[in-house]
């Protein structure tokens, strides 16, 4: 990294774009190699599969798009500036795919998959997704008791919603384009995206809340505002019916 820093200048964001991406190549690697060499089969959820890739994205963002417009159209976010899209967006959105593919590998790939060769799947389930929330607590730190208790049953929700994906289609890359889709989206909405205010500056949209934080989701953002979790406790539900119809659900192994 000082090679680059001092032979290419790319600038902070830029290099730290290529930090990340040398992280995720180490950590597919790695997962590869324990799956290869640990497991002993072939990693196949590291498979690209481009239909199902897209698909993955454009679901994630559907998916918090329409709860996100219902609350412009219902006045709780007001738009006060529209701005043409930054260049650095793009600089950002590796980012954001970038960690995201890292959080599926982590609790998803990692995670969810040792848990549920153990105990089955309803267990990975539930750990997974309440580890998952936890880890998001640093984010609202500042925040009082009602705030964290609605983040960590949003968070929750949205562990179980990836969890779900990654069920009914065991790949890692469909999950990652979900997740990062739906942040991507946020982001672009002007509001905070996990209770991160670093980026808005960039998005298109300049919104400011109006409505009460139940709504808006407060400090965190719409992940925590009541219409996206009902939203993503249907889309959890749908997701968890068509897998266990589909035969997706393992049961604890036998010791």
């Amino acid at each position: 990294m000082p090679l680059i820093d001092m032979m290419l200048r790319p600038g902070p964001e830029w290099l730290s774009a290529i930090r990340r991406a040398g992280i995720l190549v180490a950590a597919i690697a790695g997962y590869w190699a324990y799956t290869h060499w640990y497991e002993k089969r072939e990693a196949s959820e590291l498979r690209v599969r481009p239909i199902r890739l897209i698909l993955g994205g454009a679901s994630g963002t559907v998916l918090v798009a329409i709860p996100i417009a219902v609350l412009f159209a219902l006045g709780d976010y007001e738009l006060v500036l529209f701005r043409s899209a930054s260049p650095a967006l793009w600089g950002v959105a590796v980012l954001i795919w970038i960690a995201a593919t890292l959080e599926e590998i982590i609790y998803r790939c990692l995670l969810f998959r040792v848990l549920e060769r153990a105990w089955g799947t309803w267990v990975a389930l539930a750990v997974q997704s309440v580890v998952f929330a936890l880890v998001h607590l640093e984010n609202v730190e500042h925040g009082g008791a009602g705030e964290i208790t609605t983040m960590l049953v949003s968070v929750t929700m949205l562990g179980l919603l990836w969890a779900g994906v990654f069920i009914l289609t065991r790949n890692l890359w469909v999950v990652a384009a979900n997740h990062a889709a739906w942040n991507f989206t946020i982001l672009l909405s002007g509001v905070p995206l996990s209770g991160i205010e670093d980026w808005r500056d960039l998005a298109p949209l300049e919104t400011r809340y109006a409505g009460p934080d139940w709504l808006t989701g407060g400090m965190f953002g719409p992940e925590s505002s009541l219409l996206v979790i009902i939203s993503v406790t249907v889309a959890v539900v749908l997701l968890l019916g068509v897998a266990r119809r589909h035969g997706a659900f393992l049961k604890r192994t036998q010791i």
